[in-house]
């Protein structure tokens, strides 16, 4: 499927956005320093985003769920932050449905359908919260649940949001999920950096002073040990699913709330939910996101009331 680049007015989501300075959760949460304002550093990604990168979605999206296109299939993007995914899925053919808990990345989202798909009814756009569960109940159950990311590990509640996007996946379908690997300490450490950036300006300018230049260090002590190009990590960075370097470093200085989990933990919640592994990709115990796709088997609903007690920290 080709969707062309427009300028029309973008039809009014299906859920109205608050505007962002009012009493909202998310706008409470981000006065005391509890979150990250994600939808902003998308919104300077989208400024950069070009065909390319959208193409290099499309094929990291086929690759991660090991199909050609979405033809029939019916999409659901989880936190859908820029939107990007949204978009690479309706190129794919699905029917697609975004939402995010942050308005900035409902506006995002909005603004890429307003861009490429403008009046097409197949691609909705709206605000809503996992942690909902009114909410999630009324989004029904869909061929493919993407929560991939840099979503359910910043709701600050992840394991009920593990729960909730569980009965999102309707029997035979997939569920594409990415929760930061728990590296013991040095998660701790994460969680204290991340606090201190999303604390006030102060914070942010300290921790990108200190982070963003040993990052740029330590890439290029490793490339020139591996004899690498070190302007190669930069330049072909948009490989990395369309990506953009300095807004994934931004994105993970700032990603907070921060919660972590070991593979095993995550591959046996969804076992006892009547889920199949279909695939594992890991951070080989440093840092980063394992990722995984989840098959739905069966037609029992998700067990409920088990994850309390589970270690997610």
């Amino acid at each position: 499927m080709s969707l062309s680049s427009s300028s029309a007015t973008l039809p009014e989501p299906a859920r109205a956005s608050p505007n962002e300075h009012e009493t909202t959760d998310h706008a409470r949460q981000l006065g005391r320093g509890e979150r990250f304002r994600f939808g902003e550093n998308w919104r300077r990604f989208l400024d950069v985003l070009d065909d390319d990168r959208i193409r290099e979605a499309e094929r990291s999206l086929r690759e991660l769920l090991a199909v050609n296109d979405l033809s029939g299939r019916s999409f659901l993007d989880v936190g859908c932050g820029s939107g990007l995914f949204s978009l690479a899925a309706r190129r794919l053919g699905a029917r697609v449905r975004s939402f995010d808990f942050d308005p900035a990345s409902v506006a995002c989202t909005a603004e890429l359908r307003r861009r490429y798909a403008t009046d097409d009814d197949e691609w909705t756009v709206e605000e809503g919260s996992v942690l909902d569960a009114s909410y999630v109940d009324s989004l029904g159950t869909h061929d493919v649940v993407y929560a991939a990311w840099g979503v359910l590990h910043h709701t600050g509640a992840t394991w009920r949001a593990l729960e909730h996007v569980a009965r999102l996946v309707a029997p035979g379908g997939s569920l594409a999920i990415a929760i930061y690997n728990d590296q013991g300490s040095w998660s701790h450490r994460w969680r204290f950096i991340k606090r201190v950036y999303c604390s006030n300006a102060a914070g942010r300018r300290v921790v990108c002073a200190t982070c963003i230049p040993a990052f740029v260090v330590r890439g290029l002590v490793s490339d020139v040990i591996g004899r690498r190009n070190p302007f190669a990590r930069y330049t072909e960075y948009r490989r990395n699913r369309g990506m953009l370097v300095l807004h994934d470093w931004i994105d993970w200085l700032g990603g907070y709330p921060f919660e972590v989990a070991k593979p095993e933990t995550i591959f046996d919640h969804f076992r006892a939910r009547g889920f199949e592994l279909a695939r594992l990709t890991t951070v080989g115990g440093t840092v980063g996101c394992n990722e995984f796709v989840f098959a739905r088997i069966g037609t029992a609903s998700p067990a409920r009331g088990q994850g309390a007690d589970a270690p997610i920290s």
